[in-house]
C-alpha cells in the first residue's frame, strides 16, 4: 500500500494493458501496474484455460501486487436458467474458478457470476433466481475456505435481466446469506440504471465488497459527466473499504468478442499507460477530498 489518506487498496482492469492472457501479456500487464503505482491488477477469467496460474502468481508476487478475478458466465453456463445442464455447467465453470482464484492467490472473484453475460428478451423468473442462489451458496461455500469474496456485479440491463439496481444486488446478497457474498458496484453501470449513484451506495452498506470506477463513455475519468466528488464522498461516507479498481476498455486494446458484447467501436485512448496514470491520480486526489470533506463535516458539529 502507499501512503495515502483512505484504506482502499486501488487497482486497474488488466483490458486497460492487454486483450488476452498469454504469458507475455501477464508479465507485462503485472510490471505496468506497479510502475503505474497501483496495488492490485484485476484479471480477466471469460477463458480459465488461457491463465497460466503459476506464472502469473509468481510476476504478482515478485511486484507485490494484489489480485481479483472478474469475469461473466456465457449462455450455456447460465445458472439463472431453468436448464440443469445449464446449470450445472455454470457451477463446474464458477467452482473451478474459485479454485483458479485460491491458486493465483486473488483476493475477489467478481463480475456477472450469476446469470449470463448476455441481453435477455425476457425478465428473470423466481424459479430462475431461486436456482442461482442455490448455486452461489454452494460456490460462495467453497470461495470462503480460501478467504475470497465473491462480488456481485450489477450491471446495466443490456448485460443481464437479474441486477441492474444496487438495491437488487442486496437483496440477491440476503438471499445467499453468506458474510463473503457482496455486492460489486461499477459507475458505468450505475450511471444508466441508478436514479442517484451515491444514495445507492450509501443504501448498500455493509454489502459493498467491491467497486469499479471509470467514466460513463468508457474513457478517461473525469472527462464525462459522472459526479465523482458525490460518488467518492458517499463511499468514505459508507466506510467502503474495499478495493477501487479502475475499469476502461477501448478498441486500441480489447477485441472480438468482448469488442462486440459491449459496443467498443472506438478509439477513447491510445496511451494505456498514461490513461492508468491519470485515472491513479485523480482517484487518490478524489479520495483524498472526499475523505477531507468528511472529516470537515465533523468538525463542524457544535459541542
Amino acid at each position: 500500500m502507499t501512503d495515502r489518506l483512505v484504506p482502499n487498496k486501488l487497482g486497474v482492469h488488466a483490458f486497460v494493458w492487454a486483450a488476452d492472457w498469454t504469458r507475455d501479456d501477464a508479465t507485462r500487464a503485472i510490471a505496468l501496474t506497479r510502475e503505474t503505482g497501483y496495488d492490485l491488477l484485476e484479471v480477466s477469467a471469460l477463458d480459465l484455460g488461457i491463465i497460466d496460474v503459476a506464472h502469473t502468481r509468481r510476476e504478482l508476487e515478485q511486484h507485490g501486487l494484489s489480485a481479483t478475478i472478474s469475469f461473466g458466465l456465457d449462455a450455456s453456463c447460465d445458472i439463472s436458467s431453468t436448464d440443469p445442464e445449464r446449470i450445472r455447467a455454470g457451477e463446474r465453470f464458477l467452482m473451478d474458478a474459485v479454485s483458479v482464484g485460491r491458486d493465483m492467490g486473488a483476493t475477489h472473484l467478481c463480475g456477472i457470476l450469476y446469470s449470463a453475460f448476455q441481453k435477455y428478451a425476457v425478465p428473470p423468473t423466481a424459479d430462475g433466481v431461486k436456482n442461482s442462489v442455490e448455486v452461489m451458496r454452494r460456490v460462495g461455500e467453497k470461495a470462503a475456505e480460501s478467504n475470497i469474496i465473491l462480488g456481485m456485479e450489477v450491471v446495466n440491463r443490456y448485460e443481464t435481466n437479474m441486477l441492474n439496481t444496487a438495491a437488487q444486488g442486496v437483496e440477491y446478497c440476503r438471499r445467499v446469506g453468506l458474510p463473503n457474498v457482496r455486492v460489486h458496484l461499477d459507475v458505468y453501470h450505475m450511471n444508466i440504471e441508478e436514479s442517484d449513484p451515491a444514495r445507492a451506495i450509501r443504501e448498500t452498506g455493509e454489502y459493498l465488497g467491491y467497486f469499479h470506477t471509470g467514466e460513463n463513455h468508457r474513457g478517461y475519468m473525469g472527462s464525462g459527466q459522472l459526479d465523482y466528488q458525490r460518488i467518492f464522498r458517499a463511499l468514505i461516507e459508507n466506510g467502503y473499504a474495499g478495493p477501487i479498481t479502475f475499469e476502461s476498455f477501448s478498441s486500441r486494446v480489447v477485441g472480438q468478442p468482448l469488442e462486440g458484447i459491449l459496443g467498443i467501436w472506438r478509439n477513447l485512448w491510445e496511451d494505456s499507460r498514461d490513461l492508468a496514470s491519470h485515472a491513479y491520480a485523480f482517484t487518490t486526489a478524489q479520495l483524498a477530498s472526499a475523505a477531507q470533506s468528511v472529516r470537515n463535516a465533523e468538525r463542524s458539529v457544535l459541542v
